[in-house]
């Protein structure tokens, strides 16, 4: 009887530890509403109207756990379009709700509502979120925050506190009606105001001391500080004055952990950083400063933000602390950028492997850069000459968005011939000594071009820099993939010798890569996620010029293979 007794207790006990690992996998569902809404904010001693989510500037903190599925309502009571992306979130069989205007869904219209429904699977990290229609962005981004399944601890000491810091930009005028004049003019953009850290400019702008970000923090203790660089047009150095940072995670993928007195973060990247506090109470506050990397041409908001890192004493005042300010590298210190990126490694240990693919079915070779579109007819232009425009373009193709449809609606009705076509090339179809002297015919071709790809397909993709209306970096962004960063140089790829420098051991797994001013990046990746995906700069000014395009992943012949159908409240053009 006691056997017997022991015997039911010990099957019921592996019983319930088996249902609580499987519901502690499967997650839960979380559910948010997003109200996008018109909030007037005051910066720089200027009150201006700005969209927001649900009144808030930047907006709400999105947090879930790796396998929980989210739904996210976006209720749009605004004149604008808007639609938003869940950037880095890979939207297995879910590109309905990745979020790009007219690439997987239309905006939703003024009075309308759409609800994004995502699991997060096999992620965990700092990713954000953001809108992803002409340049509204600038206002409307927020953290989503993947914390680990529950009782998964983190691969680094735990830390006392989790802070996110968001990296933007502060327009005095409508960002919308920025981009507008640029695109009309064929010019530059005019610069941002502002760079702001959790939507504070801070003491170093005029008549922002009030607004100036603060991070109370007490001795001896460890801090996760979550970075998201949200700017739209700046790559941005980060410091913290007398303070050095543990480099833990890069784009919510683990690597190996690295110290340094200065971050590099381009528009769209994140990272997660270790601070260690001091011992003891210090005699002095400290400067976080962020300010731009920029080695191209044109006006940039070259100006600097500061937040201050202030430690708690429960009986001294801060009052009369001296606050010490760092040092930033050169704005154009691209040997830096160089160095900091290429300390970037995978974990690559057994629970995190690093799954680079070792065997590549697709290779492809992709030139980025600037370039011109001739100025109208009877117009005088402002942009490289007086008779063309800024234009950018990925192989020479400057992507044009369709605005009649969504590319994922239309491939998956099979009525794509009339939206968009597949003969995007392969490699240049005109090569030329890519960062050497530039061609004298700067003009892009136009049109709405994809790549197709078999389901499973491994892909080597090179993206190569060109030195065509100057030199500059590039982040480019890959939706629905996280991919390997197996190889990056300076100057013009060589395929015979750069491959033989790859790692294929240790590789950083990202989803935006810079590729570097004047030179070029190596990424590989598998396409396992049917649908429709964007791969951009998310450099927005270059986003809106065409340096974009799209990959198209078929189905496989599996039902876990094959992209879902849309929701029944998907938005309609």
């Amino acid at each position: 009887m006691v056997t017997w007794v022991f015997h039911y207790l010990l099957v019921a006990f592996l019983i319930a530890i088996s249902y609580n690992i499987d519901a502690a996998s499967a997650g839960i569902t979380r559910h948010y509403q997003f109200d996008i809404q018109l909030k007037n904010i005051t910066r720089l001693c200027k009150t201006k109207t700005i969209v927001t989510v649900n009144g808030k500037f930047p907006g709400p903190k999105v947090t879930a756990r790796e396998g929980d599925n989210l739904q996210i309502k976006v209720v749009n009571h605004v004149s604008n379009n808007i639609s938003i992306h869940w950037h880095g979130i890979r939207q297995l069989r879910s590109g309905w709700a990745d979020g790009p205007s007219y690439v997987t869904q239309c905006p939703i219209r003024t009075g309308q509502s759409y609800v994004y429904n995502f699991t997060v699977t096999g992620q965990r990290g700092t990713l954000w979120w953001h809108a992803h229609i002409q340049w509204m962005r600038a206002t409307v981004y927020g953290p989503l925050i993947i914390l680990p399944k529950l009782h998964q601890p983190y691969p680094f000491p735990k830390p006392y506190k989790q802070v996110p810091i968001m990296f933007g930009e502060w327009f005095n005028a409508d960002p919308q009606a920025v981009l507008q004049q640029a695109l009309q003019t064929g010019a530059g953009p005019n610069a941002s105001d502002a760079h702001t850290f959790n939507g504070l400019p801070g003491p170093l702008y005029n008549c922002s001391t009030k607004d100036t970000y603060k991070l109370m923090v007490k001795p001896g203790k460890t801090y996760l500080l979550r970075l998201i660089n949200a700017a739209l047009n700046d790559e941005l150095f980060f410091t913290i004055a007398n303070h050095t940072l543990t480099v833990v995670e890069a784009d919510a993928c683990y690597v190996k952990p690295f110290q340094t007195n200065t971050v590099l973060l381009g528009p769209g990247q994140t990272t997660n950083v270790l601070l260690k506090t001091k011992p003891i109470y210090p005699n002095a506050t400290f400067y976080m400063l962020a300010r731009p990397y920029f080695t191209g041409q044109g006006t940039i908001d070259n100006t600097t933000v500061a937040g201050i890192l202030q430690y708690q004493h429960h009986s001294k005042s801060s009052k009369n602390l001296s606050t010490i300010k760092p040092s930033l590298p050169p704005i154009n210190s691209t040997s830096y950028a160089a160095n900091f990126t290429k300390m970037f490694r995978s974990l690559a240990s057994s629970t995190f492997p690093a799954n680079v693919p070792k065997t590549v079915d697709k290779k492809y070779f992709f030139t980025v850069g600037l370039g011109t579109n001739p100025c109208p007819k009877n117009q005088t232009c402002q942009g490289p000459t007086n008779t063309t425009k800024f234009a950018a373009s990925i192989n020479n193709v400057s992507f044009i968005l369709p605005n009649k449809t969504s590319l994922l609606q239309s491939y998956f009705v099979g009525k794509s011939n009339n939206v968009f076509m597949t003969d995007f090339p392969t490699a240049p179809i005109f090569p030329f000594n890519y960062t050497g002297t530039p061609p004298n015919n700067t003009m892009v071709s136009r049109g709405t071009k994809v790549v197709v790809l078999k389901y499973n397909t491994t892909v080597e993709l090179v993206l190569q820099g060109t030195s065509i209306l100057g030199i500059e970096a590039h982040p480019i962004h890959l939706h629905g993939f996280n991919f390997y960063v197996v190889g990056q140089g300076f100057g013009n790829f060589n395929p015979a010798r750069d491959p033989k420098q790859y790692n294929l051991v240790d590789p950083v797994e990202r989803n935006t890569i810079n590729v570097p001013s004047g030179g070029w990046v190596a990424i590989r990746f598998l396409a396992d996620n049917p649908g429709v995906w964007l791969m951009h700069c998310h450099i927005e000014i270059h986003l809106s010029w065409g340096l974009t395009m799209a990959w198209v992943v078929l189905d496989g012949d599996l039902p876990n293979q094959k992209l879902l159908p849309p929701p029944s409240d998907f938005p309609k053009c």
